[in-house]
């Protein structure tokens, strides 16, 4: 005989009232606000005057490049691009660029070796190395017109302190008179103020590569020029891009090194060392032509935005990526220093 137990039905729960809406306070929805919105108000302040005085002066220039403008009534008449073709048709402006690259590249390139060398040096473990590490920055503080002023007085033709000295060995060089000295001693006041900045930078990341990478390496028997191509250069790639691309800019924007190396501040009686920028200068507060000036300050800027991306695209080629460093070092040398 089976015994059949029926269960009571389960009781039903009766549907929870819905739950009311939750109400944020004033003070939470400003506290929300400020979570969100606080890192753009912060950073806000760069961009306002960036904008103001940056891109505006920029639009601006845009603007009055296509215009001949009248300085009386402030005011220009659109005459399209008859101030870039009256700039690309001077001959002026083709010799400015011809200095400008020569300077750029006499100064620039031996720069950049010289900061690379002594920034490896004062990397190593030297003594007094604070004292050092700042005296590569003493001419970097120095006054661009004063250091053009003592340099302008040591490559004197006459009575310079260099050809006082050559005149010894029965030397004489035309340091105002020839295309070539000159730009070597407007490159020298170049490579004076700005390789101890460069130097200092280039430190700065080497001091950040592991010492664990050297260690290894010299482990493998490789030596200090090895460990440097190997290690220290590509590690360098970063930093090595910037100083490029700032020392490109500054180098095509030269001025006060030609401007005070004599004393007319024309770029020779030849435009021997006339650049764009003393060019630009003589355009715009010598003939008061400002439409002119700033079809050649956009043709300038052209140019160093084309030549940046070159150099950018070179030095990410020549320089292998830092990525992977502690794997290839113990792979790349072989015991005696012999690539396995």
């Amino acid at each position: 005989m089976t015994a059949t137990v029926t269960l009571p039905p389960a009781s039903q729960t009766p549907p929870s009232p819905d739950r009311p809406v939750r109400v944020l306070s004033f003070s939470h929805r400003l506290s929300k606000w400020d979570f969100k919105f606080s890192p753009y108000l912060y950073i806000s302040p760069f961009f306002i005057l960036f904008a103001i005085v940056g891109l505006f002066p920029i639009a601006y220039t845009a603007v009055i490049s296509f215009q001949d403008w009248d300085l009386i009534r402030n005011k220009g008449t659109f005459i399209g691009f008859d101030q870039y073709a009256w700039i690309l048709s001077n001959p002026h402006f083709w010799t400015a660029l011809r200095n400008t690259f020569s300077i750029f590249l006499i100064s620039a390139v031996p720069q950049l070796i010289a900061a690379l060398f002594i920034a490896a040096l004062l990397d190593r473990n030297i003594r007094n190395k604070t004292f050092w590490r700042m005296s590569v920055l003493v001419p970097f503080v120095m006054a661009p017109v004063a250091v053009a002023l003592i340099f302008g007085n040591m490559f004197g033709d006459n009575h310079g302190f260099v050809n006082g000295v050559l005149a010894n060995l029965g030397i004489s060089i035309p340091w105002h008179k020839s295309v070539f000295w000159s730009h070597i001693a407007i490159a020298t006041m170049v490579n004076f103020r700005w390789t101890g900045y460069n130097t200092l930078i280039l430190l700065a990341a080497m001091q950040a590569i592991p010492r664990d990478y050297y260690e290894a390496a010299t482990v493998d028997g490789a030596n200090a020029f090895r460990q440097f191509t190997a290690i220290t250069i590509p590690s360098l790639r970063p930093t090595l891009i910037f100083v490029i691309i700032t020392s490109t800019i500054g180098g095509l924007q030269i001025f006060d090194e030609p401007r005070m190396y004599d004393t007319t501040g024309e770029g020779g009686p030849a435009q021997q060392w006339l650049t764009i920028t003393l060019f630009l200068y003589k355009i715009g507060w010598g003939e008061w032509n400002f439409g002119r000036a700033a079809a050649l300050a956009w043709i300038l800027f052209l140019i160093i935005l084309v030549i940046g991306l070159v150099n950018l695209a070179v030095t990410r080629g020549l320089v292998r990526d830092e990525g992977g460093r502690g794997v290839v070092v113990r792979r790349r040398f072989g015991r005696k220093g012999s690539q396995r």
